[in-house]
This record gives C-alpha cells, sequence and structure tokens, in this order.
C-alpha cells in the first residue's frame, strides 16, 4: 500500500509540497495521529527524514505537533489546509505578476542604455567582467539559473575559490548544459566542494544573483547580441529572486544521499535521464555504446520495480536517490 501512495503522492506538487512531503502527509492523515518511528517504518526511510518532513509540513500548515514529551503530529484538515497553501501560492506568483511594470522598464532601459535601478553591459568581455565581479562581491550566497550558449568559458574558476571562504552556492542547470562538452563533470566537481546543484527542463533564461542584492541577467541567448542587465535592489529584483525560488523548488537534485543504494553509474544514468537527455545524449556522457545504455537501463527497471522510464524516476525521487 505505501509503495503505491508513494508513486500516486503528487497531486500537491504544484502547491509547493514535496512529493516525499506528500506521501508523509498522506501516512499522517490515514494513522490520524502519528510518532515519527510509525511514519518511518510506514514509508520504509529514516526517522530523521520524516521528522524534517514533518517540520516542512508544519510550515505549510498541513500538521500540527501534539501537546507532550514525545513527539506526535497531528494532520489538519485537508480541505483547509490545501486551500491555504492554494492561497499562499497565488500570493507569490501574483508578486511575480505585479512586477510587470518593473519588467518594463528593463526592456526600456535595453533600449535606451540604462536606469537607476538597471545598467545594460554590452559584449562578452563586460558580461564575464560583471560575473566575476558578482561572485567576488558576493558575502553569503549566489544563485544561478545557467544554460548554454556559453559566451566565455563553461567553468567557472571564481566559484572555487568563493565556497573556500563561506558562500553557498544554489544552481539550477538546463538539461542542454549537460550535454555541453566537460559541463558535467565541472558540476560534479562543484558539487564535490559544496555547491547545490538541481536540473530543470524548460530552462529558457541564464541569471545570477549575488546576496539578493545583485543580479546579472543576459537579455539574449545569441552569442552575436552578448547584452545583460545588471539589476540593483527593486521590484523587478525581487520578482528575478521569486522566479529563481519557483525554479530551485520544481528542479531535481543533481547530487544523492550518501546512502543512495544506487551504484554510482546507476545514479548517473537515471539522474541524466529524469533531467530530460535523450538516449545518444545519456550515451554520449557516460561513454557508453547506445546498446550498453538499453541494456542498463533495463536492469534499473528490474532492480527499482518500475514499468517505465518515467516511473523509476519517480521512485527513486520518492526514495531520496535523487
Amino acid at each position: 500500500m505505501w509503495a503505491k501512495m508513494r508513486l500516486m503522492a503528487t497531486e500537491l506538487t504544484a502547491a509547493g509540497i514535496d512529493p516525499f512531503d506528500e506521501s508523509v502527509y498522506r501516512a499522517v492523515l490515514t494513522r490520524h495521529t502519528a510518532r515519527p518511528a510509525e511514519l518511518a517504518a510506514d514509508l520504509a526511510t529514516s526517522p530523521e527524514r520524516i521528522v524534517r518532513a514533518l517540520d516542512r509540513l508544519r510550515d505549510h500548515g498541513l500538521v500540527g505537533r501534539l501537546a507532550g514529551p514525545r513527539r506526535r503530529y497531528a494532520a489538519v484538515e485537508p480541505r483547509a489546509a490545501v486551500e491555504a497553501l492554494v492561497r499562499a501560492r497565488t500570493v507569490e506568483l501574483d508578486r511575480v505578476r505585479s512586477a510587470a511594470t518593473e519588467l518594463s522598464l528593463l526592456f526600456a532601459a535595453a533600449q535606451e542604455g540604462a536606469t537607476d535601478e538597471v545598467e545594460i553591459a554590452t559584449g562578452s568581455d563586460a558580461l564575464g567582467r560583471w560575473f566575476v565581479q558578482l561572485q567576488q562581491e558576493a558575502s553569503k550566497e549566489v544563485i544561478t539559473l545557467d544554460r548554454p550558449p556559453y559566451a566565455l568559458t563553461t567553468s567557472n574558476p571564481v566559484e572555487a575559490t568563493a565556497l573556500t571562504r563561506g558562500v553557498e552556492y544554489r544552481s539550477v542547470y538546463a538539461p542542454e548544459a549537460l550535454e555541453w562538452p566537460g559541463v558535467l563533470g565541472d558540476i560534479r566537481e562543484l558539487v564535490h566542494h559544496g555547491e547545490q546543484a538541481r536540473v530543470l527542463p524548460g530552462l529558457r533564461v541564464k541569471l545570477a544573483i549575488a546576496d539578493r542584492r545583485l543580479a546579472l541577467m543576459p537579455l539574449s541567448l545569441h552569442l552575436t547580441d552578448v547584452r545583460a542587465a545588471v539589476i540593483r535592489p527593486s521590484a523587478l529584483l525581487d520578482a528575478l529572486i521569486d522566479y529563481w525560488e519557483m525554479c530551485w523548488r520544481q528542479a531535481t537534485p543533481l547530487d544523492a544521499p550518501a546512502e543512495d543504494p544506487l551504484n554510482e553509474e546507476d545514479r548517473q544514468m537515471l539522474i541524466l535521464l529524469v533531467s530530460g537527455l535523450k538516449d545518444e545524449a545519456i550515451a554520449r556522457q557516460l561513454g557508453w555504446s547506445i546498446r550498453t545504455m538499453r541494456r542498463r537501463m533495463s536492469r534499473l527497471l528490474e532492480l527499482l520495480g518500475a514499468a517505465n522510464r518515467f516511473q523509476a524516476g519517480v521512485i527513486a525521487a520518492r526514495c531520496g536517490w535523487l
């Protein structure tokens, strides 16, 4: 029953609820009240992971912790709780929509040169200088949306230095980025040094934001017309931060937990698959033939008990292997 529940628990994703958290919520609903250890047994995972999910569900107003020395939780009535979630998400989207005027200012700035909040950098060299400066001035975090093409180089040596001085990096990559030679290896190295990396199909913009006070966004993805907006604190910057947050929530992690039962090659194959890459691109990235890739995929489907590739990705995500 619980395996079936994990596969189906995706109805609240659009409201910002992680699929695993939704499975925990459904388990609490089934039990009426529950302790983390009971839910861990129901969902075949660790109590620590359950506690983290319950904390997030409390933040979303879906469960409440009962009084007493031992942790015990009860579900909030679903209709009222989910309605509140929908209202909250609507408010988030309205904030993005309300930035339309500021987005129009950005467009106007691209035509006229600059505004107080927006400065236009022209040319690959200027774009590169701003990207380096943005990272060097960051003291807390750098958040990015990354996709081809690349005006200069695909590597980012500045990030490795910033990570060593405690700057947090969180990056969302388009699947197309993983197909560029050397990019996947660079990402793995940066993840090893502390970057949090995710992948999101359909990503159409590039963006870098430092300390939520300065953003750099190319205005065109054509290398023959390299222009970028340097955006300072404004409603436009707030809207871009909101957009990045939505992308981050929807993206799939590129790193996996240490207790991942899949071997490294299987995990990388699965990550590339759920990232949206085609068979040929996956085989090329892993140095396999198409035949080897498909044979390994068949074995992986059998290992996960999945009927198809999509289901394999869902199962792996529910189990926390992606």
